[in-house]
């Protein structure tokens, strides 16, 4: 059996297609760059982008009693 020596990963980047390196020594992986880092999360944060979600259970209201005070041994 013989072992291929295995190179870095090369990946597109998801902000702007360009190939990079998914390594550690790449600290903004995957992307290729801080700004692609950074534009993506602009996205996210301003909601551009979302997960579709299907409309789940209906909110329940659950009474929960409150728990007992805690005591410190002696």
């Amino acid at each position: 059996m013989t072992t291929h020596p295995v190179g870095p990963r090369v990946v597109r980047c998801p902000g702007c297609g360009s190939s990079c390196t998914y390594s550690t020594e790449n600290p903004y992986r995957p992307f290729c760059s801080a700004r692609c880092k950074n534009n993506d999360f602009g996205a996210w944060a301003s909601e551009s982008f979302s997960v579709d979600a299907e409309a789940g259970l209906p909110d329940v209201d659950v009474d929960v009693e409150p728990a007992a005070p805690r005591t410190k041994p002696n």
